[in-house]
């Protein structure tokens, strides 16, 4: 990553002090967009970054509501997502995004405590809606030109970007344990 997260953090800080819900779209933010299709049984496939998920794990300890908004519907984004890293909301199967965005909103969530994360025309009017907006280079220009910020790259590792941001923003950080049982001071 070429820039500084904490000081891009510095710069959306007030805005991220709002944030409670932080959804992803799936192909071409939490994966590279390959896809590929392993017969009936499986159906279509994804790599996943394994340092997205753990971002999305350190999220959900930290407090916030996360989760994904897919258009796609295949039996590896369940595994993943719901069963493997058991995040609060899977929505998947309609690129019509925004029913599953009034979800949210219906639980009592308002636009400027979400932030989404995506990269297709299809996610525009989340992304336009939410407090927080953020796309990657390789989406078209009309999304890039509607979102608070573009990540330094595009899919695997860029979820993690985007979350370590947002981990600045609040001074969050993991709890992990030297090897003499101490919490390790990142700080």
């Amino acid at each position: 990553m070429s820039s500084n997260l904490r000081e891009i953090a510095k710069k959306f800080e007030d805005k991220l002090s709002k944030i409670k819900v932080v959804a992803f779209d799936v192909d071409g933010i939490l994966t590279d967009g390959k896809v590929w299709y392993s017969g009936d049984e499986m159906g279509w496939n994804r790599v996943t970054n394994t340092s997205d998920g753990y971002g999305l794990k350190m999220l959900k300890e930290f407090g916030f509501k996360v989760g994904v908004i897919t258009g796609g519907d295949s039996l590896s984004v369940i595994k993943r997502f719901k069963e493997n890293l058991k995040l609060d909301f899977v929505y998947a199967g309609n690129e019509d995004k925004r029913e599953s965005y009034k979800k949210l909103l219906d639980e009592g969530y308002k636009p400027e405590e979400i932030l989404y994360m995506g990269d297709e025309f299809f996610d525009l009017p989340l992304l336009m809606a939410s407090g927080f907006s953020v796309t990657v280079p390789s989406a078209s220009l009309e999304i890039q030109e509607r979102v608070d910020y573009i990540t330094s790259i595009s899919g695997t590792g860029s979820a993690r970007e985007v979350i370590d941001i947002l981990r600045y923003s609040r001074n969050l950080y993991p709890k992990i344990k030297d090897m003499n049982g101490e919490f390790i001071k990142f700080n």
